[in-house]
């Protein structure tokens, strides 16, 4: 978290356009990517605000990163005061402007900030329960679902994040280089990747055959990506700097990866890997109640095929790393990148013994 002194607190804030000074700044949350704060207003003030500093190193247009939230939200919101939703502040996020107009603001130092408003008497879930499943379905396909008519095309903020023929060129480039002389160790699990290689691509091929859309997704569906109020009802889905146009397996499988994994993606233990099928069965449940209006028969056919993409991403990216030498994710070990690549790849296995059973269920649904 970057420490501010409280000058430059109030020099970022009076670029904003709000009703007076804060009592007191705080940090929120601990998110991994940006760095937030709560800003805390006097007694009178119609909000709180949450303050973030952008991690432009991870979002390298951040004036596209805003547009493409300005849109979601300002469709989202137009949809909910049509539909005579009255708390639309805690039903989508609404951020502030500076005064030159723009939701975000560039510092002499080359940092992004924005701000939005705060939304009280909230509460998240780190972990995953089938009743916060089914919410979280219903919530992310509701999400897409507002947005199946936005008329703007948006961009990718981080392009290439679930491109599955991208991520299979970068391992066949580590396996051509072995930089760190481990591939003789790893051979086996490429030959098993490999042998999946044409099938798992099959998203972008039918893309670019016509067949299949690209539409308006969240692209980072985890249940800690959701405000519940008091009672535990869904308020809105938060957290938007991934929104960009993707495949819907992004939403779907990438939840699942996670959330239906019966242990931690590092578990070394592969026995330990299992699969919820409570959580599965769930969070598809209210996935295709929250899509069934826009859902092509192609997308709804290959829900299956979703659950299985996501582990098999993830086994070629910690793997393609391990062969690298661990240069992109944070490692505590050695074999810390070998024991995901592993872990991830009997999920897979999982994924690909239970297609059958997820279709049956969804064919029920």
């Amino acid at each position: 978290m970057q420490q501010m002194t409280e000058n430059k607190q109030e020099q970022i804030l009076s670029n904003f356009k709000i009703e007076q000074k804060p009592t007191a700044i705080v940090p929120l949350g601990d998110g991994l990517i940006n760095d937030t704060y709560k800003v805390v207003m006097g007694e009178g003030a119609p909000h709180d605000y949450v303050l973030q500093r952008i991690n432009h190193h991870v979002f390298t247009d951040v004036a596209l990163l805003q547009h493409n939230i300005e849109v979601v939200t300002g469709h989202i919101r137009k949809k909910l005061l049509a539909a005579g939703v009255s708390d639309i502040d805690r039903r989508v996020l609404r951020f502030i402007p500076t005064h030159s107009g723009k939701t975000y603001h560039e510092t002499a130092e080359g940092d992004f900030w924005r701000l939005s408003v705060f939304i009280p008497r909230t509460q998240s879930f780190a972990q995953v329960t089938p009743k916060n499943a089914y919410d979280a379905g219903l919530a992310f396909g509701n999400f897409e679902s507002m947005l199946t008519d936005v008329d703007e095309t948006l961009g990718e903020t981080i392009p290439d994040f679930h491109n599955m023929e991208l991520r299979i060129r970068q391992l066949r480039e580590a396996v051509l280089a072995d930089v760190a002389g481990r591939l003789t160790e790893v051979r086996p699990l490429v030959d098993l990747l490999e042998s999946h290689a044409e099938a798992m691509c099959r998203a972008e091929v039918l893309y670019r055959e016509g067949r299949l859309p690209k539409r308006i997704c969240h692209c980072d569906t985890k249940v800690n990506n959701m405000l519940f109020d008091e009672a535990g009802g869904v308020l809105c889905v938060i957290d938007l700097d991934t929104v960009m146009p993707s495949f819907i397996f992004s939403d779907y499988g990438d939840f699942l990866r996670t959330a239906a994994n019966a242990t931690r993606e590092d578990d070394p233990d592969i026995s330990h890997v299992s699969l919820r099928w409570d959580v599965v069965e769930s969070f598809t449940k209210g996935y295709i109640e929250g899509t069934h209006h826009f859902l092509l028969p192609i997308e709804r056919e290959l829900l299956p095929f979703a659950m299985q993409l996501f582990p098999y991403m993830q086994c070629v990216r910690f793997l393609t790393d391990y062969i690298n030498g661990d240069t992109y994710y944070k490692t505590t070990y050695p074999a810390h990148n070998l024991d995901r690549a592993r872990n991830q790849y009997r999920l897979f296995e999982l994924t690909l013994a239970g297609q059958d059973r997820l279709q049956h269920f969804i064919d029920t649904l």
